[in-house]
């Protein structure tokens, strides 16, 4: 099982390139609808905000770090699961808490301000936690990560497209709704056939490993919903309210995980592998509980 820390998954830099211009056109066709507005509403309700955040970059990263100090799982595994704790929640968590009959209105919000924090955060959290771990911080030395290099990229993929989709919207809110409804399943399509092409290149590797990150990788995702929910629901916030928390602590955006890894780590197997499946399998996992939630009553329920 040591060999998975010294595993690289196949992944050229043409592949890289196309990986950044996918995730920032997806982030680019998320930001198209979002206004300003969507920010000044959060601070009308600023314990939504806090519980929000408390959950997602506060909580979920340290739960991870109990999580691997309890479970010790191969170094490069628990960098992975760091790695994805401390991205912020996916894009298409909006969708689900849209199905779930959640507060939609907060899910957009959480997702905006969330990848606005995120910039910052990600990577202080990634650092912060990654060399706690006396195991994840032999494997941090030895790839000598530049935490300023790893703030520039985070800025680049999130911060321009989320500014620039922001700025569209502002400017013509009609030609934003079009340029949304076209970019995201075109933008999301190619994203997905990039990591399906990167799986087809390493289907041995994968085969190999995939059993070391099937139960964590589960388990992990399992937590993270159980964490944003129980959150909601200790502060006191409506039901509906609890199922989009627990759908935006439990649905993150891996696919950045895997640009990063790819970038940083050459690759490095444990990692990539354990983003990867979190990335195919919390898709399943939030469409199963929205489908659940989306059969119950969706009126607002006091917790």
């Amino acid at each position: 099982m040591e060999q998975l820390d010294n595993v690289k998954i196949n992944f050229d830099s043409n592949g890289l390139w196309v990986l950044n211009i996918a995730l920032a056109i997806v982030m680019f066709g998320v930001a198209l609808g979002i206004s300003v507005h969507d920010f000044k509403s959060l601070f009308k309700q600023p314990k939504l905000v806090l519980v929000g955040v408390l959950a997602q970059f506060v909580l979920l990263p340290l739960l991870t770090f109990l999580v691997i100090i309890l479970v010790k799982p191969q170094p490069s595994i628990a960098l992975g699961m760091i790695m994805v704790a401390a991205c912020p929640g996916g894009n298409i968590s909006n969708f689900m808490t849209h199905l779930a009959n959640g507060n939609t209105a907060l899910s957009v919000s959480l997702t905006a301000f969330g990848t606005l924090l995120a910039m910052v955060v990600t990577p202080i959290n990634f650092q912060l936690y990654g060399n706690l771990y006396e195991p994840t911080a032999q494997l941090l030395k030895s790839v000598e990560l530049q935490p300023f290099e790893l703030v520039k990229l985070v800025l680049l993929i999130l911060g321009v497209p989320l500014l620039i989709g922001m700025f569209v919207r502002h400017k013509n809110k009609a030609i934003a709704d079009k340029l949304s409804k076209l970019l995201k399943p075109i933008s999301i399509v190619v994203f997905v056939s990039i990591v399906v092409i990167a799986f087809s290149k390493n289907v041995d590797v994968f085969n190999t490993y995939i059993h070391y990150v099937l139960f964590i990788g589960i388990a992990h995702n399992f937590l993270a919903i159980l964490l944003g929910f129980f959150t909601a629901k200790v502060f006191k916030l409506s039901f509906q309210d609890q199922k989009t928390l627990a759908i935006e602590t439990g649905i993150q955006n891996s696919g950045l995980g895997l640009l990063l890894i790819f970038t940083f780590f050459d690759g490095l197997g444990g990692m990539a592998i354990m983003a990867a499946f979190w990335g195919i399998w919390h898709i399943i996992s939030g469409l199963a509980i929205s489908f659940f939630w989306s059969y119950k009553p969706s009126k607002v329920v006091k917790a």
